[in-house]
């Protein structure tokens, strides 16, 4: 029965993983904000017409929709399961990306781009999660939490280039097309291996040392959503989700912009290999806040990506930027950015218990949408009036210095 339950356990972990690979691919809006960009620039009949200073609305939409409806997809994670869970989300996402398939409408991309594949994703996100934890015991929470988003982070590393490819050879809406089909299809079929464990199931450290962690990790009781949302541990996790995620999501939707004056038309590179990055800061920042403690690794990691920040200023604005340093600037920004989605769900399981991880997740989760929204919006207006990045980095270091200093007020359950 142990042995059961035990490859149960990751086999969830693993389809987790898989599912957010495919619900990644919000994380290569840059490559087709590149080619929607084109398309208006060149003009001519069925060219996109929006205006240039709009074309990351559909991302920074999605970005809020998909945290916004994890307050949902959380409810009925914990009251239906994971597998219907994931399912309703590969067929909003699905659902979404056949839509704009179909037009170069303003309109029908935020609808289709930023409300149905952002509600999808929400969706696909909140059951990936939740399962994967109750299998294991709390000192493999950043682990497990880790793994499974590193899905979502690692996605563009093979998005990217199969978008390029795609869009090359058969233009963006059929390249659209073809991602809603498959992930449809892909996120279908790994619903069916997300099970919650048996009730009454406590899992079991058989690692001695994984023992000592777990017992060093102090666990709140199990909360309800009413009574989370009126701790101040939790608008305190909120703004610093808002902060860290919003500096992160302001880099990744233009990334492929900053690169393609170094690297033209390579500059997917850019992308996937940021996705590396940001894939391996959600393990690192797992096994680091089991280890050193969910406080000190946010504190960490905050202040490291504020300096990431501030040195990006030079890269980018620096004449003819080389393309390295670009890469390995974007890189490290992904990196910090991808430690905030292993450290606040391990700071939800901790601090709220396992009864309503899904929903509790699910409004902490709000402040990465309008961290995304804002942070996104206010960059493309700072880039609109200046020509260039520096004032959205010097934004996004000093936020991030004042969210370390809010970290350090943090406090432990109990």
């Amino acid at each position: 029965m142990t042995d059961v339950i035990k490859n149960r356990g990751w086999s969830v972990t693993f389809a987790g993983t898989g599912i957010n690979l495919a619900l990644g691919v919000l994380y290569t809006w840059s490559i087709f904000q590149a080619a929607i960009k084109k398309s208006i620039e060149q003009g001519g009949e069925g060219a996109f017409t929006w205006d240039p200073a709009s074309v990351s609305d559909p991302y920074a939409v999605c970005c809020l929709v998909f945290a916004f409806s994890m307050i949902v997809a959380g409810k009925v994670q914990d009251q239906f399961g994971p597998r219907i869970t994931a399912t309703i989300g590969g067929a909003l996402v699905g659902a979404g990306l056949l839509l704009v398939s179909q037009s170069t409408s303003y309109i029908i991309w935020v609808l289709g781009f930023g409300v149905l594949t952002g509600a999808g994703i929400g969706f696909g996100y909140s059951s990936a999660t939740p399962p994967a934890l109750k299998w294991f015991p709390s000192g493999k929470t950043g682990l497990i939490a880790g793994l499974v988003v590193a899905g979502f982070g690692l996605a563009p590393v093979y998005i990217a280039p199969l978008a390029t490819y795609l869009l090359g050879v058969f233009g963006l809406h059929q390249a659209m097309l073809i991602f809603g089909v498959a992930f449809f299809v892909v996120v279908s079929v790994l619903a069916t291996f997300l099970v919650n464990p048996p009730k009454g199931y406590v899992p079991v450290n058989l690692n001695p040392d994984e023992d000592q962690i777990a017992t060093s990790v102090k666990t709140g009781a199990d909360m309800g959503t009413a009574q989370v949302l009126r701790s101040l541990q939790f608008w305190k996790l909120w703004v610093l989700f808002f902060i860290g995620s919003g500096a992160g999501l302001m880099v990744i939707g233009n990334v492929a912009s900053m690169a393609k004056a170094s690297m033209g038309a390579a500059a997917f590179v850019a992308v996937a290999i940021m996705a590396v990055g940001n894939a391996s800061g959600r393990i690192i920042a797992g096994v680091a806040s089991d280890a050193i403690g969910r406080r000190l690794a946010l504190v960490f990691f905050f202040t490291l990506q504020a300096v990431n920040m501030f040195l990006a200023i030079f890269v980018v604005g620096a004449q003819g930027a080389m393309a390295l340093m670009i890469v390995l600037s974007a890189t490290f920004i992904g990196f910090n950015y991808g430690t905030n989605l292993a450290i606040f769900p391990a700071y939800a399981k901790t601090w709220w218990g396992l009864k309503s991880f899904g929903t509790n997740y699910g409004c902490l989760m709000t402040a990465w949408g309008m961290g995304g929204f804002v942070m996104t919006r206010v960059s493309s207006m700072l880039v609109a009036q200046t020509g260039g990045y520096v004032g959205s980095f010097v934004l996004a270091g000093v936020l991030l210095l004042v969210g370390a200093a809010i970290a350090l007020t943090l406090k432990d359950p109990g």
